[in-house]
């Protein structure tokens, strides 16, 4: 599924750089993450890095976007591919 930054963002700029697709951007006071960009790293990280890097563990699972791996890497094929 794609991840999603909740209210404790502390606006502190780390996740931005370290997500491979580009999803994650400055928002009204807090960061976003694009859910049709996210694929949680998957074909480029073992783990999602902008949680690896977040001081604040303010990232979590987007539950109204479920998807499974194969749905990830679906997805990460059609941004290649663009």
């Amino acid at each position: 599924m794609s991840l999603k930054i909740n209210e404790l963002c502390v606006d502190c700029d780390m996740c931005e750089s370290t997500c491979p697709n580009d999803a994650i951007s400055q928002g009204h006071g807090i960061y976003v993450i694009d859910p049709d960009l996210c694929t949680e790293c998957v074909g480029h990280f073992d783990k999602p890095q902008c949680v690896v890097v977040c001081p604040v563990e303010c990232i979590d699972p987007d539950e109204a976007r479920a998807e499974t791996r194969e749905d990830l890497l679906g997805k990460l094929s059609r941004l290649r591919s663009r």
